[in-house]
């Protein structure tokens, strides 16, 4: 797609309503590299350079909130030189990067337990929370070692510890009480969920949170998702009528 086009599509996007909070399934980068007789690492690497621009798009959009499924609780059956080799991007793309999202006034967070991941990527990872914690401008929220079953169980574990200690009652509890004890705890539900490289599936991503959230798959690898195709959901979501359980 030309300049030309591209500003075309873009100015098909209505910026009064534009998603609040836009989530991705980033899926692909293996086939992607497959495809081209290529490492499965050279996939992920291709995949590292679309973060960085779509999160480029995403901010001069105004989005407010972007989480990005990175690296979940079941990729740790992956192969160790791939896992490795993620462990690696992730610390190349934080040093690189860091001080690009910071001087964009993006705030990195995450959502996972990081303290399972190698030492220097945790070490990245908190680096970066910690530089941009006062940024006001967007939310990148990065899954890694995340699972939604398992956040949902680590919600539960906490809210009965809070009870046993006298912090809550019972009869306190409800969804806004207990979306508090999950990692997404100040950032709202996704009204926009995508996912590249034609599966259709969810694979374990923010089952709590996406209860109303508006769905658009795509048959493209990650790799090949660009801001066309951010453009294009966008466009699509704006068509839908969000009635959330009403008429």
């Amino acid at each position: 797609m030309n300049k030309k086009e591209l500003l075309e599509l873009k100015n098909k996007i209505d910026i009064n309503n534009i998603p609040n909070h836009v989530a991705i399934i980033m899926d692909g980068n293996g086939r992607w590299a497959k495809k081209r007789f290529l490492p499965r690492t050279a996939g992920h690497q291709e995949g590292m350079k679309r973060v960085i621009e779509i999160v480029e798009v995403a901010e001069k959009l105004d989005i407010k909130y972007l989480s990005l499924y990175a690296f979940s609780t079941e990729n740790w059956k992956r192969p160790k030189d791939e896992i490795d080799g993620l462990m690696k991007l992730l610390v190349q793309y934080i040093r690189s990067e860091l001080d690009r999202i910071h001087k964009n006034n993006v705030r990195i967070q995450t959502m996972g337990d990081i303290s399972k991941l190698p030492k220097v990527p945790r070490q990245e990872v908190e680096k970066a929370v910690e530089k941009t914690k006062n940024n006001t401008n967007m939310i990148l929220n990065i899954g890694l070692n995340y699972g939604g079953r398992d956040e949902i169980l680590r919600g539960v574990m906490n809210i009965l510890e809070d009870i046993k200690m006298g912090k809550i009652d019972e009869e306190d509890i409800n969804t806004e009480t207990f979306s508090n004890y999950l990692y997404t705890k100040n950032i709202p539900d996704p009204d926009l969920l995508i996912r590249p490289s034609g599966e259709l599936r969810l694979s374990n991503f923010m089952l709590y949170q996406i209860a109303y959230t508006e769905f658009w798959f795509s048959d493209i690898y990650w790799p090949d998702f660009k801001e066309e195709h951010l453009y294009r959901a966008i466009i699509d979501y704006q068509k839908r009528n969000r009635r959330f359980g009403g008429i």
